[in-house]
């Protein structure tokens, strides 16, 4: 099972100079590492993730400092842009990177970014499937038909030629349906346990890979990575005190995450009718379970059975969600018992092929 490490929670609020440097620094950990991938994604009009309106630009940033790890987007969302924009700047990340480009398509979902594509809400599925196969198209070098602003048609080719053949593409997941399409597109599977469990988790995978299958690729030949929070150290407790107030605050300011938390607990409940007590002591009491059932927040020796319960359950990667904890300098300390973890994962799985 690979190992790769996401970005999804950087406040993009303060005027401090360094905001991007645990992107950099972990980036260079990663690469030196083993680890797969580096995930940046889109997110708008938020201090939580507002340092990633473009993974394309901090994807070719990483570029430029690394050598061996693969470049992600996670995820370009794409109704909000022009197809023929996506292929040009991720043929630039692919040249800056010798071939080390890849992107997760998603629909979108948070209604505020569609200030900057209003009138493609609606139909924002169909306008994804549309453009992730136009991106196809142009990444391949073939010409396509558009207006110039006389009107009359021009025909076109994007630049620059990218170093790859074919863009490796994920689709970013959370429904059967999306699970089912992905398969028939061929592409590889992002998705996360915010609004389920694992359990909930698997019979999706199998639609895919039945999916894959019945549309002429090996079921076993394309990835499902899986978000997961990530946050290792060498004793249990001081972990768990480290992380508890960040996931706090995270789950606080997405409320839709934590009704989904409260109905993982059996409670049925609306927080619109909770006061800010009543809100702070359903986290206190729910963030402990969130981090047992639902990430990778421990030890090494304590997280292995829960890494081990992803890879039976179908999935080929986790991808870390790191900079969720707003200390550069904590998170970093943490990199080399997630490392740990991944070389552990990794010998197992070589045994047990050994013994196969």
């Amino acid at each position: 099972m690979d190992f790769s490490l996401f970005y999804f929670d950087g406040d993009g609020s303060s005027s401090q100079t360094d905001k991007y440097r645990l992107l950099i620094e972990s980036a260079k950990f990663a690469d030196r590492n083993g680890f797969s991938a580096i995930w940046t994604p889109e997110r708008h009009f938020h201090a939580f993730g507002g340092l990633y309106p473009n993974p394309a630009v901090t994807s070719a940033a990483i570029a430029m400092i690394t050598e061996r790890i693969q470049l992600r987007a996670g995820s370009v969302v794409v109704p909000l842009h022009d197809p023929i924009r996506i292929a040009e700047e991720w043929a630039v990340v692919d040249n800056f990177s010798q071939g080390r480009a890849a992107i997760a398509f998603a629909s979108g979902w948070t209604v505020d970014d569609f200030i900057l594509a209003k009138d493609l809400h609606a139909n924002r599925k169909s306008n994804m499937w549309r453009g992730i196969k136009l991106v196809q198209q142009l990444w391949q070098g073939e010409a396509i038909d558009r207006q110039d602003a006389s009107g009359k048609p021009f025909t076109i080719q994007t630049l620059p030629r990218p170093i790859q053949s074919q863009l490796p593409i994920w689709i970013t997941c959370q429904s059967n349906e999306t699970f089912i399409e992905a398969g028939k597109l061929g592409a590889n599977i992002l998705t996360s346990l915010l609004t389920g469990t694992l359990d909930s988790l698997i019979p999706k995978i199998k639609l895919y890979r039945d999916s894959l299958q019945k549309h002429g690729y090996e079921a076993r030949s394309r990835k499902v990575a899986l978000m997961t929070h990530a946050f290792l150290g060498a004793e249990i407790n001081s972990i768990k005190q480290q992380v508890k107030q960040p996931f706090c605050d995270y789950l606080k300011t997405h409320y839709d995450l934590l009704e989904n938390l409260a109905k993982g607990m059996g409670l049925n409940i609306s927080l619109k009718n909770f006061s800010e007590d009543d809100i702070d002591s359903l986290l206190q009491f729910g963030v402990e379970g969130f981090m047992k059932g639902r990430s990778l927040i421990g030890t090494p020796e304590s997280c292995r059975s829960f890494a081990t319960e992803i890879q039976r359950a179908g999935v080929d990667e986790i991808a870390c969600l790191i900079d969720f904890i707003p200390d550069v300098d904590t998170v970093m300390s943490s990199l080399p018992y997630l490392k740990q973890l991944m070389d552990s994962c990794k010998t197992s799985k070589l045994v047990l092929e050994r013994m196969s």
